[in-house]
């Protein structure tokens, strides 16, 4: 997408709201919306006029929950999903991200990647968990 980001990613802290290209990207900040909703703030929220807009939201489990912990996600910001298409008048998609902690994916997460802008693999994310779990053993 031709943002700027630090060479170490996982040094890189985005900035809360970012506009590029006619996308705007919101970045762990809550969805202002009419009705109260508990589960307001997805991970990352992209939106794009032309397209549509996607919620995301990583999280990390153990492997055998991968099913449940998504199917938990979908249902926790189905309200969210809902309200935005109405408030923002435009398609919405949420895209679970769930690796489990040494890298187990579910199947069909590469093509749910592909919805988003980027180019975002689930390799990449694997690669991403394995180190931040490493990290987490190192530190602990």
């Amino acid at each position: 997408m031709g943002l700027q980001v630090t060479d170490k990613y996982y040094e890189h802290i985005p900035e809360r709201v970012i506009n590029f290209d006619g996308t705007t990207i919101f970045w762990d900040v809550p969805v202002i919306n009419d009705r109260s909703i508990l589960a307001n703030r997805p991970h990352i929220v992209i939106h794009n006029k032309e397209v549509k807009m996607h919620t995301d939201r990583k999280s990390h489990t153990g492997d055998s929950n991968i099913n449940t912990k998504e199917t938990e996600k979908l249902s926790k910001y189905k309200d969210l999903e809902i309200e935005v298409s109405k408030l923002w008048r435009v398609r919405t998609k949420i895209v679970p991200v769930i690796t489990a902690a040494l890298g187990t994916i579910k199947m069909g997460l590469d093509q749910n990647l592909q919805t988003l802008p980027g180019h975002t693999s689930d390799i990449v994310l694997q690669k991403i968990t394995l180190m931040s779990t490493e990290h987490i053993k190192v530190l602990g």
